[in-house]
């Protein structure tokens, strides 16, 4: 079976990673046009590394939990494509063998002026030079607000030639991600929702299974996969 799965925040907050939009959430605490644009970046390069170095420093002491090993066991029993909105590297760690990172990921950096890209450091500093041009405009390889995801094409590729499309702890808030199901749904796929509670794109779902996501993930899992 052609499975494409879309996970979010949800999948790796039993892990210890905040989410932005939850009551307790990094949004919360910061301005989102101070630490997720290219003008905040612009502005205070400083705040924005110490923002992304804190997030890289808590990505590196959380663990994969339950949910991101089972999608690793889905895979090697279906044709999965695994796509998400999250910037940590939980789904690598937890054994999934290819990972769309649509939204990029910590452990890279990008240079603001010429577009090179390369492993980040553990800390970043606004002074670091960029290691093809020499400027020191080295940024996180994030997708801020503003900015088109990474890889869009491949992503719309595999969400229209899905049998079953799945979305995991994700807000469906965010666009493009919130209108994959709806594309799916349109192209015949199946469709199906694991969340804490039914998201904003609740109604592009013809199923939905209510509850944590180290519970529900792997229970969805055995189910494919028995």
């Amino acid at each position: 079976m052609r499975i494409t799965v879309l996970t979010g925040a949800g999948i790796s907050a039993e892990s210890g990673i905040r989410t932005f939009r939850a009551a307790d959430g990094l949004w919360e605490e910061h301005r989102i046009e101070d630490i997720a644009t290219p003008e905040g970046f612009r502005r205070n390069p400083a705040l924005v590394h110490r923002f992304y170095n804190q997030r890289r420093a808590d990505a590196a002491r959380a663990q994969p939990n339950a949910a991101h090993r089972a999608l690793a066991r889905l895979a090697r029993h279906h044709d999965l494509t695994l796509i998400t909105q999250n910037v940590d590297d939980l789904h690598e760690r937890g054994g999934s063998p290819e990972v769309i990172h649509m939204h990029g990921n910590l452990l890279g950096a990008l240079c603001a002026g010429c577009g090179h890209r390369w492993p980040a450091a553990l800390v970043m500093r606004p002074p670091d030079p960029c290691p093809a041009c020499g400027r020191p405009l080295t940024r996180p390889d994030i997708v801020w607000f503003g900015e088109i995801p990474h890889l869009m094409e491949r992503i719309w590729q595999a969400v229209e030639s899905a049998e079953l499309f799945a979305a995991i702890g994700t807000s469906g808030q965010v666009y493009p991600a919130a209108g994959l199901a709806q594309h799916a749904r349109r192209n015949g796929a199946e469709t199906v929702e694991l969340n804490l509670a039914a998201s904003a794109a609740a109604r592009d779902f013809s199923q939905r299974r209510i509850g944590p996501a180290t519970q529900v993930v792997p229970q969805w899992v055995q189910g494919l996969c028995s």
